[in-house]
C-alpha cells in the first residue's frame, strides 16, 4: 500500500495536524494484509516538521518496523525531519 502524503498538504507542519491525518488514515490501515509493505510517498510535500513527522511516523515505523517504506525523500526538509525522527526514537 501507498501513502501519498500530499493528499494531507504540501505544507506539513503542526502536531494537531499530524495527529489528525494520522487519525483519519487509520481505516486504511486496516485494508493492509499481513505481510504487506506500507510506503510513504514524500512527493509533492514541500515543507515536513519533526512535530507532524512525529504524530504522523512515530505509530507507523512502531508498527510495522521494517514494512515501512519511505520514498522519494530527496527534498531538504523531509530528509532533515526524517534524519531527526530517526536519533529521537532510535530507529532506522
Amino acid at each position: 500500500m501507498k501513502i501519498y502524503l500530499k493528499k494531507f498538504g504540501t505544507t506539513l507542519i503542526s502536531r494537531q495536524s499530524g495527529r489528525e491525518a494520522f487519525a483519519a488514515f487509520q481505516g486504511r490501515l486496516r485494508e493492509l494484509s499481513e505481510g504487506e509493505i506500507l510506503e510513504i510517498d514524500f512527493e509533492g510535500v514541500v515543507t515536513f516538521s519533526p512535530s507532524w513527522g512525529d504524530e504522523f511516523l512515530s505509530p507507523l515505523a512502531k508498527q510495522f518496523n521494517e514494512r515501512l517504506v519511505f520514498i522519494n525523500t530527496d527534498n531538504p526538509s523531509v530528509k532533515a525531519t526524517l534524519e531527526l525522527l530517526e536519533k529521537i526514537n532510535h530507529e532506522k
